[in-house]
Parts: structure tokens; C-alpha cells; sequence
């Protein structure tokens, strides 16, 4: 049987496409993968965190609709360009803003945490079951013909991303669909997810600096889900190569 590949060296192989850089010049990404984390319903600190998140929320919206704001508008723009409608699908931290009026979704502590995260930084991040990955993850404009598993219509079905398309990407197939609106259910995080992928998608007017203090903002809160909780972290490079063999 196989050995697992270590962590960090996983998490080097990750890599974006020349083409996702040709698109938007301004991308970048952070990966933050989390082991030893001890699954749980939400407590007092995944609520609290949540709280906050709304709080700031609900004052960045009394001053700017929704679509108006820097950071939404940035990734409305980028959909427009690879041919998504944004009215139509909504990047993440987007649906999570749009749900703050009526209050942020309660899951189990992970998801919450880093949910709140989003919103409180107004950055997209993706929670993903690590263990689940076939190969590293990679950002791509899909071909047309990489199958994505979901659920419609009650039941399990394979979707393909358009042509063009911005996806995350493994190698089994799809995990998120345009750049950071659906993800996939295979790699999915679950109740008893114990070693989780985040990734933070950031573009202008978010600054480096912004960044960094989402992912540190970010580490912080998931240290406290565990004891052992170790955190690996790398902000992918603007190089399209994949780095095979490291």
C-alpha cells in the first residue's frame, strides 16, 4: 500500500495555469492545509466568530449594496471574463454576504470558522477534505470535458464545466467550478473531516497584506480545533509550471 504523501510536499505541487494568470494579472492564491483537527458541532467560539463576522457585515452593506462592494465587483468582473453571468452564479463569499441579513449558516464548528473568515475579510475560501484528493489541486481553464460530481434534482449526477471555464481542479476531475462558486461533493468537507484544504482566492483591491492577514486571521481560529493541529501554508507563485517531481 501506497504511503500518503507528506503534507508540505503535497501542497508544493499545487499550481496555477499560465492562462488563469493571462486572465487576471492581479490573481493570487493562499493554501492553508490544516491536520489534527478534531471534528465538532458548533461551540461558543465558532458562534462568536460568526456573530462578529455578521456585525461587520451588516455595516460594510449600510454604506454599499452588496454587488457594490470593491471586493465583490473585482470577482463580478473576473466571471464576466471567462463568460459566467455573476447574477446567475455568485462567488462565495458573495452568497455568504447575501445571507447576512437573515444570518450566516450554522454547520459544525470548521465550517463555520472559516466561513466567518470569509466575511469578515470579504475574501472567497474554499474548505476541502484533503484526504479526498486525487494529486495536487490546480487552478485551469477547463478543456470542457473534466467531469465535476454533484447533486441536482435529488439525485447524484456528473456535470462538465464550460469551455473556458476557471476550475480547481485534481487529478480525478473537478472540485470547484467557476473559480470559487460550487464545489464538488467528493472532496467535500464532512463531519469527521480531521485534515482540511482552505483556499484563499484574492484579487485587487485586495493587497498582499490583505492576504496574509485573511490566512493568518485564518490559522489562528483553526489552531484552537484541536490540540495537535498542525498548519501548512504557501502562497502559490505567479509560474504556470507544475512542479513535477518535487
Amino acid at each position: 500500500m501506497t504511503e500518503p504523501e507528506p503534507t508540505p510536499q503535497w501542497l508544493t505541487r499545487a499550481w496555477v495555469d499560465a492562462a488563469v494568470f493571462a486572465l487576471r494579472p492581479d490573481y493570487r492564491v493562499a493554501l492553508i492545509a490544516a491536520e489534527g483537527i478534531e471534528p465538532g458541532c458548533g461551540d461558543a467560539g465558532s458562534e462568536a466568530l460568526l456573530r462578529d463576522a455578521e456585525a461587520a457585515a451588516r455595516e460594510a452593506l449600510t454604506e454599499s449594496p452588496v454587488d457594490q462592494l470593491p471586493e465583490i465587483a473585482a470577482w463580478r468582473d473576473a466571471y464576466r471574463a471567462f463568460g459566467a453571468k455573476p447574477q446567475r452564479t455568485r462567488n462565495s463569499v458573495e452568497a455568504l454576504l447575501r445571507r447576512v441579513e437573515s444570518g450566516l449558516p450554522r454547520i459544525n464548528r470548521l465550517t463555520d470558522v472559516y466561513n466567518a473568515v470569509s466575511v469578515m475579510h470579504r475574501i472567497p475560501i474554499g474548505g476541502e477534505d484533503l484526504t479526498r484528493y486525487a494529486g495536487p489541486p490546480r487552478l485551469i481553464r477547463a478543456v470542457g470535458d473534466e467531469p465535476f460530481d454533484t447533486f441536482a434534482g435529488g439525485v447524484d449526477v456528473v456535470e462538465h464545466p464550460e469551455p473556458g471555464e476557471v476550475v480547481w481542479c485534481d487529478d480525478a476531475g473537478v472540485t470547484c467550478r467557476r473559480w470559487n462558486w460550487r464545489q464538488g461533493r467528493r472532496t467535500a468537507l464532512r463531519d469527521d473531516t480531521t485534515t482540511a484544504l482552505f483556499i484563499l482566492d484574492a484579487l485587487a483591491p485586495l493587497t498582499d497584506a490583505d492576504l496574509q492577514a485573511a490566512a493568518d486571521d485564518l490559522c489562528g481560529h483553526l489552531t484552537r480545533l484541536g490540540a495537535d493541529v498542525r498548519i501548512t501554508r504557501r502562497l502559490v507563485p505567479n509560474d504556470a509550471a507544475p512542479h513535477q517531481g518535487d
